[in-house]
């Protein structure tokens, strides 16, 4: 449903999924901070909402609205606002009123000299739940050292980038809540520039989305199949190196103290490990070979 037709010279995209509670009021916010100042469109993504949403008291203030018929999740809503947006710049933004308006203005400014900028959640007033921060500091720090690079907040939802250094991407980017750690990696896999702004993160309007444990795990293993696909050696170069490792040891272990070498474990882990990094030289040609 459309209800306004433009060339705007950005888009924002905001996915909702039962966001009756804080949507209005974010729409409200975006309207102030950006009405004459920038050529923009807003694009509601409603994820399948089981709660009522009624767009009828506020449907001025949206330009698209987009329903799924059923919920298929944070990163599929974005890729269908991606679809169907109009502007060269893009901005995402949660429904929920966690993120500040306020530095839109701020991220699409930094745009002028980067390929993404991300509002990181690194600002005097941050309100993330105790239990999740465990998780997002060791999530972090294995996507530095995947990286090679220190990113100050590795999926904040607060972000404005370049159309068309994002559309290359759109077949690996996931349906989930890892969209933007994907979106995140592989331009700074790609030597994008991507910088950062330090921003507030407000305490939700209504029940959080997210699953802790599934989501954590979805993460993780968004990080290592990202890295996988842009620089497997990354990858593979430590795990053969620990079998490498893990064998010698098993080698000193067992000629030293029982007296007989366990030349069958040594051998089956010396094997993997060359085989690991085999596969990793294997998949680094093809990656330098497909290039971007």
């Amino acid at each position: 449903m459309t209800f306004s037709s433009s060339n705007p010279d950005v888009s924002i995209i905001i996915p909702v999924f039962d966001e009756r509670e804080g949507l209005e009021a974010v729409l409200k916010d975006i309207r102030s901070v950006l009405d004459g100042r920038f050529s923009f469109e807003i694009i509601v993504v409603d994820d399948g909402s089981t709660d009522g949403l009624d767009i009828a008291p506020f449907r001025e203030k949206i330009d698209r609205f987009l329903r799924h018929r059923k919920n298929m999740g944070y990163g599929a809503a974005i890729k269908t606002g991606l679809r169907h947006s109009c502007g060269e710049k893009i901005v995402i933004t949660d429904g929920d009123g966690t993120y500040p308006a306020r530095a839109i203005p701020k991220l699409l400014s930094r745009l002028e000299e980067c390929d993404m900028a991300v509002g990181a959640r690194t600002g005097k007033n941050v309100q993330i739940p105790f239990m999740r921060q465990p998780a997002k500091f060791i999530l972090g720090r294995l996507a530095n050292y995947l990286a090679e690079t220190k990113i100050p907040d590795l999926n904040s939802g607060l972000r404005a980038f370049w159309k068309k250094e994002a559309e290359p991407y759109l077949h690996i980017l996931p349906r989930g809540f890892s969209l933007t750690t994907t979106l995140t990696l592989a331009f700074l896999c790609d030597d994008l520039r991507v910088d950062y702004i330090a921003i507030d993160y407000h305490k939700r309007k209504g029940k959080s989305k997210i699953r802790p444990l599934r989501d954590t795990k979805n993460i993780l293993l968004t990080i290592l199949r990202t890295i996988v696909y842009f620089n497997p050696l990354k990858v593979c170069l430590p795990v053969a190196m620990a079998l490498f490792l893990l064998a010698f040891l098993i080698l000193l272990y067992s000629g030293f103290v029982l007296d007989r070498i366990m030349d069958g474990t040594v051998s089956v882990l010396t094997i993997g490990g060359i085989q690991i990094v085999a596969i990793g030289l294997l998949a680094d040609l093809i990656a330098r070979r497909s290039g971007r």
